[in-house]
Protein backbone atom coordinates (compact mmCIF):
# COMPACT_ATOMS: atom_id res chain seq x y z
CA UNK A 1 0.00 0.00 0.00
CA UNK A 2 1.46 3.46 -1.15
CA UNK A 3 1.28 6.12 1.54
CA UNK A 4 0.86 9.75 1.21
CA UNK A 5 2.53 12.38 2.77
CA UNK A 6 0.95 15.16 5.17
CA UNK A 7 2.78 17.69 2.35
CA UNK A 8 1.37 16.15 -0.77
CA UNK A 9 -1.76 18.59 -0.18
CA UNK A 10 0.59 21.73 -1.16
CA UNK A 11 2.42 20.21 -4.74
CA UNK A 12 -1.01 20.55 -6.85
CA UNK A 13 0.72 23.82 -7.33
CA UNK A 14 4.04 22.89 -8.39
CA UNK A 15 4.83 22.03 -12.09
CA UNK A 16 6.88 18.91 -13.25
CA UNK A 17 10.02 21.11 -13.29
CA UNK A 18 12.75 19.77 -11.51
CA UNK A 19 13.59 23.41 -10.21
CA UNK A 20 10.24 23.82 -8.70
CA UNK A 21 9.54 27.88 -7.88
CA UNK A 22 6.87 28.85 -5.47
CA UNK A 23 6.01 32.67 -6.58
CA UNK A 24 3.49 33.82 -4.70
CA UNK A 25 4.34 35.79 -1.83
CA UNK A 26 4.40 34.28 1.93
CA UNK A 27 4.52 36.04 5.44
CA UNK A 28 7.52 33.98 6.93
CA UNK A 29 9.71 31.29 6.00
CA UNK A 30 11.48 29.95 9.27
CA UNK A 31 14.08 27.94 8.82
CA UNK A 32 14.45 25.27 12.06
CA UNK A 33 12.58 22.08 12.96
CA UNK A 34 13.23 22.37 16.55
CA UNK A 35 10.77 23.61 19.54
CA UNK A 36 11.63 27.36 18.63
CA UNK A 37 10.96 26.77 14.94
CA UNK A 38 7.88 24.75 15.34
CA UNK A 39 6.52 27.14 17.85
CA UNK A 40 7.09 29.89 15.98
CA UNK A 41 5.35 28.44 12.94
CA UNK A 42 2.27 27.56 15.12
CA UNK A 43 1.89 30.89 16.19
CA UNK A 44 2.15 33.01 13.35
CA UNK A 45 -0.07 30.54 11.06
CA UNK A 46 -2.52 30.74 13.77
CA UNK A 47 -2.55 34.63 13.67
CA UNK A 48 -3.56 34.22 10.27
CA UNK A 49 -0.04 34.97 8.48
CA UNK A 50 1.47 32.32 5.55
CA UNK A 51 3.99 30.37 6.74
CA UNK A 52 6.69 27.57 5.15
CA UNK A 53 9.13 25.59 7.64
CA UNK A 54 11.59 23.96 6.48
CA UNK A 55 14.50 21.59 8.26
CA UNK A 56 17.23 19.86 6.98
CA UNK A 57 16.27 16.76 8.97
CA UNK A 58 13.85 15.34 10.31
CA UNK A 59 11.57 17.24 13.50
CA UNK A 60 13.32 17.34 16.52
CA UNK A 61 16.30 15.47 15.47
CA UNK A 62 18.84 17.71 16.51
CA UNK A 63 18.80 19.05 19.94
CA UNK A 64 14.85 19.50 20.88
CA UNK A 65 14.86 15.55 21.23
CA UNK A 66 17.72 15.43 22.81
CA UNK A 67 17.10 16.86 25.98
CA UNK A 68 16.46 16.30 30.02
CA UNK A 69 12.33 15.36 28.76
CA UNK A 70 11.31 18.07 31.68
CA UNK A 71 9.40 20.96 31.45
CA UNK A 72 10.43 23.21 34.76
CA UNK A 73 11.45 26.27 35.89
CA UNK A 74 14.96 25.37 36.48
CA UNK A 75 15.62 25.50 40.16
CA UNK A 76 19.55 26.01 40.31
CA UNK A 77 18.82 29.13 37.64
CA UNK A 78 17.65 30.92 41.14
CA UNK A 79 21.84 30.36 42.22
CA UNK A 80 22.86 32.62 39.53
CA UNK A 81 19.66 34.97 40.23
CA UNK A 82 17.95 34.50 37.18
CA UNK A 83 14.46 35.15 38.66
CA UNK A 84 12.91 36.68 35.84
CA UNK A 85 13.73 33.46 33.57
CA UNK A 86 12.62 31.00 36.49
CA UNK A 87 9.33 33.15 37.12
CA UNK A 88 8.23 32.99 33.40
CA UNK A 89 9.51 29.24 32.88
CA UNK A 90 6.87 28.07 36.46
CA UNK A 91 4.04 30.24 34.68
CA UNK A 92 4.74 28.60 31.45
CA UNK A 93 4.88 24.94 33.30
CA UNK A 94 1.34 25.54 33.85
CA UNK A 95 0.79 26.91 30.24
CA UNK A 96 2.07 23.82 28.85
CA UNK A 97 0.17 20.96 31.63
CA UNK A 98 -2.75 22.57 30.42
CA UNK A 99 -2.11 22.38 26.44
CA UNK A 100 -0.90 18.78 25.96
CA UNK A 101 -1.72 16.31 28.78
CA UNK A 102 -0.91 13.69 27.52
CA UNK A 103 2.55 14.17 26.63
CA UNK A 104 3.31 16.59 30.01
CA UNK A 105 2.72 15.43 33.26
CA UNK A 106 3.63 16.28 37.15
CA UNK A 107 6.46 14.66 38.82
CA UNK A 108 7.25 14.60 42.26
CA UNK A 109 11.33 15.37 42.14
CA UNK A 110 13.35 14.04 45.69
CA UNK A 111 16.11 16.15 46.58
CA UNK A 112 18.99 14.30 49.20
CA UNK A 113 20.76 16.85 51.36
CA UNK A 114 24.14 16.53 51.50
CA UNK A 115 25.80 18.51 54.24
CA UNK A 116 29.18 18.84 52.30
CA UNK A 117 27.48 20.78 49.58
CA UNK A 118 24.66 23.53 49.37
CA UNK A 119 23.89 24.11 52.76
CA UNK A 120 20.18 23.31 53.89
CA UNK A 121 18.57 26.67 54.52
CA UNK A 122 20.22 28.03 50.82
CA UNK A 123 18.15 24.90 49.19
CA UNK A 124 15.10 25.52 51.43
CA UNK A 125 15.16 29.23 50.37
CA UNK A 126 15.45 28.21 46.69
CA UNK A 127 12.71 25.65 47.10
CA UNK A 128 10.28 28.19 48.78
CA UNK A 129 10.93 30.50 45.48
CA UNK A 130 10.45 28.07 42.98
CA UNK A 131 6.97 27.40 44.89
CA UNK A 132 5.88 30.93 45.19
CA UNK A 133 7.61 32.78 41.84
CA UNK A 134 5.43 31.18 39.19
CA UNK A 135 1.63 31.45 40.85
CA UNK A 136 1.89 27.69 41.28
CA UNK A 137 -1.92 26.37 40.52
CA UNK A 138 -1.80 22.91 39.71
CA UNK A 139 1.27 21.02 41.32
CA UNK A 140 1.75 20.56 45.27
CA UNK A 141 4.27 22.58 47.12
CA UNK A 142 7.52 21.32 48.95
CA UNK A 143 7.99 19.12 51.45
CA UNK A 144 10.78 18.10 54.14
CA UNK A 145 11.63 14.27 53.83
CA UNK A 146 13.28 12.31 56.74
CA UNK A 147 15.17 9.84 54.28
CA UNK A 148 15.33 6.90 57.51
CA UNK A 149 11.57 6.76 57.21
CA UNK A 150 9.87 8.07 54.09
CA UNK A 151 9.55 5.67 51.51
CA UNK A 152 11.37 7.79 48.88
CA UNK A 153 14.54 7.40 51.30
CA UNK A 154 14.50 3.63 50.86
CA UNK A 155 17.39 3.20 47.76
CA UNK A 156 19.53 6.24 49.07
CA UNK A 157 22.48 5.65 51.92
CA UNK A 158 22.21 5.74 54.98
CA UNK A 159 24.50 9.04 55.35
CA UNK A 160 21.99 11.25 53.76
CA UNK A 161 19.52 11.47 56.66
CA UNK A 162 17.26 14.71 55.03
CA UNK A 163 15.61 15.35 51.70
CA UNK A 164 13.20 17.53 50.42
CA UNK A 165 10.36 17.00 47.89
CA UNK A 166 9.17 19.18 44.98
CA UNK A 167 7.08 19.25 41.73
CA UNK A 168 8.09 19.99 38.27
CA UNK A 169 6.52 18.33 35.15
CA UNK A 170 7.61 15.83 32.33
CA UNK A 171 7.94 16.19 28.76
CA UNK A 172 7.60 14.15 25.66
CA UNK A 173 10.46 16.72 23.82
CA UNK A 174 10.75 15.40 20.53
CA UNK A 175 6.42 14.50 20.39
CA UNK A 176 6.18 18.67 21.71
CA UNK A 177 7.84 19.62 18.65
CA UNK A 178 5.82 17.23 16.25
CA UNK A 179 2.87 18.47 17.61
CA UNK A 180 3.55 22.23 17.37
CA UNK A 181 4.68 21.36 13.64
CA UNK A 182 1.23 19.60 13.02
CA UNK A 183 -1.04 22.82 14.87
CA UNK A 184 0.67 24.90 12.34
CA UNK A 185 0.10 23.15 9.54
CA UNK A 186 -3.63 22.43 9.95
CA UNK A 187 -3.74 26.07 10.42
CA UNK A 188 -2.38 26.63 6.97
CA UNK A 189 1.17 26.32 7.24
CA UNK A 190 3.69 24.20 4.81
CA UNK A 191 6.00 21.96 6.55
CA UNK A 192 9.15 20.36 4.82
CA UNK A 193 11.42 18.46 6.38
CA UNK A 194 14.45 17.17 5.09
CA UNK A 195 15.17 20.26 3.13
CA UNK A 196 17.63 22.66 3.76
CA UNK A 197 17.67 26.22 3.30
CA UNK A 198 20.68 26.65 0.66
CA UNK A 199 20.41 30.27 -0.01
CA UNK A 200 18.41 33.39 0.85
CA UNK A 201 18.70 36.78 -0.41
CA UNK A 202 16.86 40.20 -0.14
CA UNK A 203 15.53 41.30 -3.82
CA UNK A 204 12.82 43.51 -4.86
CA UNK A 205 11.81 44.27 -1.36
CA UNK A 206 11.31 40.51 -0.14
CA UNK A 207 13.81 37.30 0.26
CA UNK A 208 14.35 34.64 -2.08
CA UNK A 209 14.92 31.46 -0.62
CA UNK A 210 16.44 28.33 -2.03
CA UNK A 211 15.83 24.50 -0.67
CA UNK A 212 16.95 21.66 -1.37
CA UNK A 213 15.38 18.49 -0.25
CA UNK A 214 16.79 15.15 0.39
CA UNK A 215 16.48 13.75 -2.83
CA UNK A 216 18.52 16.84 -4.64
CA UNK A 217 14.54 18.69 -5.57
CA UNK A 218 15.24 22.18 -5.88
CA UNK A 219 12.81 25.01 -4.85
CA UNK A 220 12.70 28.48 -5.11
CA UNK A 221 10.17 31.05 -2.23
CA UNK A 222 9.54 34.63 -1.59
CA UNK A 223 9.17 35.96 1.56
CA UNK A 224 8.11 38.87 3.41
CA UNK A 225 10.54 38.14 6.58
CA UNK A 226 12.88 35.44 7.14
CA UNK A 227 12.98 33.80 10.54
CA UNK A 228 15.97 31.91 11.28
CA UNK A 229 15.15 29.37 14.74
CA UNK A 230 18.52 27.18 13.20
CA UNK A 231 19.30 26.13 17.27
CA UNK A 232 23.33 25.30 17.09
CA UNK A 233 23.28 26.53 13.22
CA UNK A 234 22.03 29.71 14.19
CA UNK A 235 24.73 31.73 13.33
CA UNK A 236 25.79 29.63 10.68
CA UNK A 237 22.46 30.80 8.88
CA UNK A 238 23.39 34.19 9.30
CA UNK A 239 26.33 34.33 7.53
CA UNK A 240 26.64 31.64 5.09
CA UNK A 241 22.88 31.04 4.26
CA UNK A 242 21.57 34.90 4.37
CA UNK A 243 24.82 36.53 3.70
CA UNK A 244 23.99 38.74 6.68
CA UNK A 245 25.45 39.51 10.34
CA UNK A 246 25.13 39.60 13.88
CA UNK A 247 26.73 40.90 16.91
CA UNK A 248 24.87 38.14 19.06
CA UNK A 249 26.46 34.87 19.18
CA UNK A 250 25.84 31.39 20.52
CA UNK A 251 27.65 29.36 22.68
CA UNK A 252 27.40 25.49 21.66
CA UNK A 253 27.27 23.31 25.35
CA UNK A 254 26.84 19.79 25.12
CA UNK A 255 24.64 17.54 27.36
CA UNK A 256 24.71 13.99 27.52
CA UNK A 257 22.08 11.54 28.97
CA UNK A 258 22.40 7.44 29.87
CA UNK A 259 19.69 5.12 30.32
CA UNK A 260 20.06 2.20 32.65
CA UNK A 261 17.56 0.16 34.35
CA UNK A 262 15.26 1.82 37.04
CA UNK A 263 16.86 0.75 40.29
CA UNK A 264 14.36 2.17 42.87
CA UNK A 265 10.58 1.80 42.92
CA UNK A 266 7.69 4.48 42.62
CA UNK A 267 6.77 7.16 40.27
CA UNK A 268 9.22 9.90 41.91
CA UNK A 269 12.24 10.94 40.31
CA UNK A 270 15.61 12.29 42.09
CA UNK A 271 17.78 14.84 42.11
CA UNK A 272 21.25 15.17 43.40
CA UNK A 273 24.10 17.89 43.83
CA UNK A 274 27.15 16.81 42.58
CA UNK A 275 30.48 17.99 44.40
CA UNK A 276 31.23 20.53 41.84
CA UNK A 277 28.18 22.13 42.19
CA UNK A 278 25.87 21.00 39.54
CA UNK A 279 22.26 18.78 39.93
CA UNK A 280 21.91 15.30 37.93
CA UNK A 281 18.39 14.57 37.36
CA UNK A 282 17.51 10.51 37.80
CA UNK A 283 14.24 10.57 36.35
CA UNK A 284 11.89 7.23 35.56
CA UNK A 285 11.77 6.46 32.63
CA UNK A 286 9.59 4.36 29.47
CA UNK A 287 8.01 1.93 32.81
CA UNK A 288 11.36 -0.09 33.55
CA UNK A 289 14.24 2.55 33.09
CA UNK A 290 16.06 5.91 34.13
CA UNK A 291 17.20 8.28 32.41
CA UNK A 292 20.16 10.17 33.96
CA UNK A 293 21.96 14.05 33.03
CA UNK A 294 22.61 15.82 32.37
CA UNK A 295 26.94 17.05 31.47
CA UNK A 296 27.41 20.96 30.49
CA UNK A 297 30.46 20.64 28.52
CA UNK A 298 31.98 23.65 26.26
CA UNK A 299 31.71 21.76 22.90
CA UNK A 300 33.40 23.07 19.53
CA UNK A 301 33.09 20.50 16.79
CA UNK A 302 29.85 19.81 14.34
CA UNK A 303 26.64 19.76 15.97
CA UNK A 304 25.40 16.80 14.17
CA UNK A 305 28.94 14.74 15.17
CA UNK A 306 27.95 14.82 18.81
CA UNK A 307 28.37 12.12 21.15
CA UNK A 308 28.51 10.91 24.74
CA UNK A 309 31.83 10.36 26.16
CA UNK A 310 33.29 7.95 28.57
CA UNK A 311 33.98 10.41 31.05
CA UNK A 312 30.72 12.36 31.02
CA UNK A 313 29.35 8.48 31.16
CA UNK A 314 31.35 8.06 34.10
CA UNK A 315 30.67 11.18 35.73
CA UNK A 316 27.15 10.69 35.63
CA UNK A 317 27.59 7.40 37.04
CA UNK A 318 29.47 8.89 39.76
CA UNK A 319 26.87 11.06 40.79
CA UNK A 320 24.16 8.43 41.44
CA UNK A 321 27.22 6.31 43.14
CA UNK A 322 27.80 8.93 45.35
CA UNK A 323 23.71 8.69 47.20
CA UNK A 324 22.19 5.42 46.26
CA UNK A 325 23.27 2.51 47.69
CA UNK A 326 22.58 0.22 44.61
CA UNK A 327 25.97 0.98 42.55
CA UNK A 328 25.56 1.77 38.96
CA UNK A 329 28.63 0.01 36.12
CA UNK A 330 29.15 0.41 32.85
CA UNK A 331 27.64 -2.53 31.52
CA UNK A 332 24.01 -0.93 33.11
CA UNK A 333 23.99 1.76 30.44
CA UNK A 334 21.56 0.23 28.15
CA UNK A 335 21.42 3.09 25.64
CA UNK A 336 23.19 6.98 25.91
CA UNK A 337 22.74 10.01 24.38
CA UNK A 338 23.55 13.77 23.62
CA UNK A 339 22.75 17.31 22.82
CA UNK A 340 24.10 20.62 21.32
CA UNK A 341 22.90 22.88 23.69
CA UNK A 342 23.08 26.85 21.39
CA UNK A 343 23.05 29.10 24.49
CA UNK A 344 22.89 32.64 24.12
CA UNK A 345 26.90 34.09 24.73
CA UNK A 346 26.34 36.06 27.87
CA UNK A 347 30.19 36.51 28.35
CA UNK A 348 30.45 33.62 31.29
CA UNK A 349 33.00 31.80 31.67
CA UNK A 350 31.46 28.56 33.16
CA UNK A 351 29.28 26.19 30.68
CA UNK A 352 26.55 26.38 34.07
CA UNK A 353 26.51 29.41 34.60
CA UNK A 354 25.63 30.67 30.34
CA UNK A 355 22.44 31.76 30.68
CA UNK A 356 19.21 29.50 29.21
CA UNK A 357 17.29 33.10 28.35
CA UNK A 358 16.84 33.45 25.11
CA UNK A 359 17.75 36.53 22.86
CA UNK A 360 16.02 38.11 19.85
CA UNK A 361 18.22 40.02 16.95
CA UNK A 362 16.02 41.87 14.26
CA UNK A 363 17.95 42.73 11.16
CA UNK A 364 15.77 44.98 9.04
CA UNK A 365 18.40 46.16 6.17
CA UNK A 366 16.09 47.45 3.14
CA UNK A 367 13.11 47.04 4.98
CA UNK A 368 13.53 43.24 4.07
CA UNK A 369 13.46 41.61 7.86
CA UNK A 370 15.68 38.39 9.48
CA UNK A 371 14.72 37.36 12.80
CA UNK A 372 17.07 35.22 14.49
CA UNK A 373 16.34 33.28 17.28
CA UNK A 374 19.32 33.31 19.91
CA UNK A 375 19.08 30.51 23.02
CA UNK A 376 16.06 29.46 24.83
CA UNK A 377 14.75 26.42 26.32
CA UNK A 378 11.93 23.91 25.84
CA UNK A 379 10.35 25.04 28.77
CA UNK A 380 9.98 28.84 27.63
CA UNK A 381 9.19 27.60 23.70
CA UNK A 382 5.70 28.99 23.59
CA UNK A 383 6.50 32.29 25.20
CA UNK A 384 9.61 32.70 23.05
CA UNK A 385 6.99 32.35 19.84
CA UNK A 386 4.88 34.79 21.06
CA UNK A 387 7.49 37.31 21.92
CA UNK A 388 8.95 37.00 18.79
CA UNK A 389 5.57 37.52 16.45
CA UNK A 390 5.58 40.59 18.71
CA UNK A 391 8.73 41.75 17.59
CA UNK A 392 7.60 41.98 13.96
CA UNK A 393 3.95 43.25 14.35
CA UNK A 394 5.25 46.28 13.02
CA UNK A 395 5.59 44.51 9.48
CA UNK A 396 2.15 42.23 10.11
CA UNK A 397 0.13 44.48 11.11
CA UNK A 398 -2.91 42.47 9.97
CA UNK A 399 -2.04 39.59 11.98
CA UNK A 400 -4.04 38.42 14.98
CA UNK A 401 -4.19 38.87 18.35
CA UNK A 402 -2.17 36.36 21.06
CA UNK A 403 -3.61 32.90 21.11
CA UNK A 404 -1.81 30.29 21.82
CA UNK A 405 -1.79 30.73 25.69
CA UNK A 406 -5.01 29.10 26.24
CA UNK A 407 -5.02 26.61 23.32
CA UNK A 408 -4.21 23.07 23.07
CA UNK A 409 -2.32 20.96 20.90
CA UNK A 410 -3.48 18.36 18.93
CA UNK A 411 -4.31 15.45 20.81
CA UNK A 412 -4.78 17.37 24.22
CA UNK A 413 -8.16 18.07 23.67
CA UNK A 414 -9.62 17.09 27.06
CA UNK A 415 -11.79 18.66 29.45
CA UNK A 416 -10.49 20.23 32.07
CA UNK A 417 -7.10 18.66 31.09
CA UNK A 418 -7.68 15.82 33.02
CA UNK A 419 -5.73 12.79 31.29
CA UNK A 420 -6.68 9.98 33.86
CA UNK A 421 -10.23 10.31 33.32
CA UNK A 422 -9.32 10.35 29.40
CA UNK A 423 -7.37 7.23 30.07
CA UNK A 424 -10.72 5.79 31.71
CA UNK A 425 -12.41 6.82 28.63
CA UNK A 426 -9.75 4.90 26.35
CA UNK A 427 -9.94 2.02 28.39
CA UNK A 428 -13.93 1.24 28.30
CA UNK A 429 -13.83 2.14 24.69
CA UNK A 430 -10.96 -0.40 23.62
CA UNK A 431 -11.63 -3.27 26.00
CA UNK A 432 -9.57 -6.07 23.75
CA UNK A 433 -6.53 -3.44 23.98
CA UNK A 434 -3.77 -4.41 26.57
CA UNK A 435 -3.17 -2.13 29.02
CA UNK A 436 0.44 -1.15 28.06
CA UNK A 437 -0.94 -0.24 24.53
CA UNK A 438 -3.88 1.68 25.51
CA UNK A 439 -0.82 4.05 27.97
CA UNK A 440 0.98 3.74 25.15
CA UNK A 441 -1.06 5.42 22.41
CA UNK A 442 -2.94 7.93 25.25
CA UNK A 443 0.75 8.93 25.95
CA UNK A 444 1.81 9.66 22.62
CA UNK A 445 -1.60 11.19 20.70
CA UNK A 446 -4.05 11.45 23.32
CA UNK A 447 -7.48 12.72 22.35
CA UNK A 448 -6.38 11.66 18.51
CA UNK A 449 -5.90 7.98 19.62
CA UNK A 450 -9.24 7.19 17.74
CA UNK A 451 -8.00 8.03 14.70
CA UNK A 452 -4.87 6.22 15.04
CA UNK A 453 -6.77 3.19 15.50
CA UNK A 454 -9.51 3.73 13.35
CA UNK A 455 -12.38 0.82 12.61
CA UNK A 456 -10.43 -1.79 14.44
CA UNK A 457 -12.13 -3.87 16.97
CA UNK A 458 -9.10 -6.33 17.69
CA UNK A 459 -5.02 -6.59 17.42
CA UNK A 460 -5.77 -7.94 14.07
CA UNK A 461 -7.15 -4.64 12.85
CA UNK A 462 -4.13 -3.35 14.01
CA UNK A 463 -1.87 -4.62 11.11
CA UNK A 464 2.00 -6.26 11.35
CA UNK A 465 3.15 -6.35 14.65
CA UNK A 466 6.33 -5.63 14.75
CA UNK A 467 7.28 -6.28 18.51
CA UNK A 468 6.63 -4.39 21.96
CA UNK A 469 3.53 -2.09 21.68
CA UNK A 470 4.57 -1.34 18.23
CA UNK A 471 1.82 -2.20 15.21
CA UNK A 472 1.58 -1.28 11.92
CA UNK A 473 -1.44 0.93 12.01
CA UNK A 474 0.79 3.12 14.33
CA UNK A 475 3.65 3.14 11.95
CA UNK A 476 1.54 4.18 9.08
CA UNK A 477 0.04 6.79 11.33
CA UNK A 478 2.91 8.63 11.46
CA UNK A 479 4.06 8.33 7.85
CA UNK A 480 0.66 9.82 6.99
CA UNK A 481 0.41 12.02 9.69
CA UNK A 482 3.78 13.04 11.08
CA UNK A 483 6.64 13.18 8.73
CA UNK A 484 7.72 10.00 9.43
CA UNK A 485 10.24 8.73 6.61
CA UNK A 486 12.36 6.59 8.45
CA UNK A 487 12.38 3.97 10.85
CA UNK A 488 14.25 5.94 12.86
CA UNK A 489 11.74 8.69 12.67
CA UNK A 490 9.58 6.44 14.14
CA UNK A 491 11.38 4.17 16.74
CA UNK A 492 13.58 7.34 18.67
CA UNK A 493 11.55 10.48 17.93
CA UNK A 494 7.87 10.07 17.29
CA UNK A 495 8.03 6.81 19.93
CA UNK A 496 10.49 5.15 22.20
CA UNK A 497 9.67 2.10 20.52
CA UNK A 498 14.15 1.25 19.70
CA UNK A 499 14.72 0.92 23.65
CA UNK A 500 11.74 -2.10 23.58
CA UNK A 501 12.31 -3.80 20.16
CA UNK A 502 15.21 -6.03 19.91
CA UNK A 503 17.79 -5.68 17.25
CA UNK A 504 16.19 -8.07 15.33
CA UNK A 505 12.71 -6.46 15.21
CA UNK A 506 14.04 -3.29 14.89
CA UNK A 507 16.01 -4.49 11.79
CA UNK A 508 12.51 -5.77 10.50
CA UNK A 509 10.94 -2.91 11.14
CA UNK A 510 13.29 -1.20 9.44
CA UNK A 511 13.07 -3.46 6.29
CA UNK A 512 9.35 -2.90 6.42
CA UNK A 513 10.09 1.05 6.11
CA UNK A 514 12.34 0.61 3.20
CA UNK A 515 9.83 -1.69 1.52
CA UNK A 516 8.00 1.80 0.90
CA UNK A 517 5.84 0.30 4.01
Amino acid sequence: MSLSHPNDRFSNDRNSDPNKSDSHLVDLFVIGGGINGAGIARDAAGRGLSVVLCEKDDLAQGTSSRSGKLVHGGLRYLEYYEFRLVREALIEREVLLNAAPHIIWPMRFVLPHSPTDRPAWLVRLGLFLYDHLGGRKKLPGTRTLDLRRDPQGAPIMDQYKRGFEYSDCWVDDARLVVLNALDAAEKGAQVLTRTACTSARRENGAWTVETTDHIGEKRSFRAKCLVNAAGPWVTDIVTRVAGSNSARNVRLVKGSHIIVPKFWSGDHAYLVQNHDKRVIFINPYEGDKALIGTTDVAYEGRAEEVTASEPEIEYLMAAVNRYFKQKLRRSDVVHHFSGVRPLFDDGKGNPSAVTRDYVFDLDETGGVPLLNVFGGKITTFRELAERGLHRLKAIFPQMGADWTAHATLPGGEMPSADYESFANDLRVAYPWMPRSLIAHYGRHYGARTRDLVGSASDLSGLGQHFGGDLYEAEARYLITREWAQTAEDVLTRRTKHNLHLSADQQAAFTAWMRQGA
